[in-house]
C-alpha cells in the first residue's frame, strides 16, 4: 500500500507510528475512495494493542483447540504472551496449528463439521479480520448481512420484514449452498482477497491457516478443499 518516499496511483499512505484506530481509519478512508486499490503494506496495523483487543473480543468459555489452551488460562501473563506473539509473528516465526475437528447436530440430523482453532490463531486471525474490515465493509452491499459487525441475521429478518410490508414483493427465493465451507477452494480464496490485498505477509497468513489442517482422534489431515467452520 505504500513505498516511504513515494506515492504512486492507487496507492494510500499509513504509517505504523499512528495510533491502530487513526491507522485503520485511514485504510478503511483509502478504500472507500480508491475502489480499485490494492493495498500493498497492511501487517504493520497488526501490533500489540490490536492483539490486545482481538484477545479480549474471544469468548471467555469457548473450547480449547489442540494446543488445549483455555481463555483464563492464556490471561494469565498475557501481556508477555502477546508480545512474544507479535514478534512471531512479524519476524515470520508464527506457525498456525491445525483445527481441532468437532461435530454438532443439524436440525436434519446430519453432522456439521466445525474447526476449533488454537487460542493464539484465534487472536491473529481475529486481529487481521479487524484489518480486512477496514476495506471490505466499503466494498460489500448494503443487503449483506453474513458474518459482518453490527449485523446478525435477526438484522437480516428486520429487513426482510419490512421490505414484505412497504414494498411490492411478488416472490421469495430461498437458496442454500451444500456444504459450502467444505468444497471452498482455496485457491480461489486467495485470489480474490488478491483483488484489494497485495501484502504478501497478510497472504501468507491466510495461506498459512488455510493448509494447518484438521485434528481429528488424533490423526491430521490436510483437506484439499475447504475451510473449518468456526474458525
Amino acid at each position: 500500500m505504500i513505498k516511504e518516499n513515494a506515492r504512486q496511483p492507487n496507492t494510500y499512505p499509513t504509517q505504523s507510528e499512528e495510533h491502530v484506530s487513526q491507522g485503520l481509519a485511514r485504510v478503511r478512508k483509502a478504500a472507500r475512495e480508491h475502489k480499485e486499490m490494492k493495498f500493498t503494506a497492511l501487517l504493520h496495523h497488526l501490533n500489540v494493542d490490536l492483539l490486545r483487543e482481538s484477545f479480549y473480543s474471544l469468548k471467555r468459555k469457548a473450547a480449547p483447540g489442540v494446543d488445549g489452551v483455555t481463555w483464563q488460562e492464556y490471561e494469565t501473563g498475557w501481556e508477555g504472551r502477546l508480545v512474544d506473539l507479535h514478534s512471531r509473528v512479524h519476524r515470520g516465526g508464527y506457525r498456525a496449528k491445525p483445527s481441532r475437528r468437532v461435530y454438532i447436530e443439524k436440525a436434519d440430523g446430519r453432522q456439521r463439521p466445525l474447526g476449533v482453532a488454537a487460542l493464539e490463531d484465534k487472536i491473529v486471525q481475529q486481529a487481521v479480520v479487524t484489518i480486512l474490515n477496514q476495506i471490505y465493509e466499503e466494498d460489500f452491499l448494503g443487503f449483506s448481512y453474513g458474518s459482518r459487525p453490527g449485523r446478525s441475521q435477526h438484522d437480516a429478518l428486520d429487513a426482510l420484514s419490512y421490505a414484505l410490508l412497504k414494498k411490492k414483493v411478488n416472490y421469495v427465493l430461498d437458496a442454500d449452498i451444500r456444504s459450502f465451507f467444505d468444497n471452498l477452494d482455496k485457491s480461489w480464496l486467495v485470489k480474490f482477497v488478491e483483488h484489494r490485498v497485495a501484502d504478501p505477509r497478510i497472504l501468507r497468513l491466510i495461506q498459512k491457516w488455510l493448509k494447518s489442517g484438521v485434528m481429528e482422534e488424533g490423526k491430521w489431515s490436510e483437506p484439499k478443499t475447504g475451510s473449518p467452520q468456526g474458525s
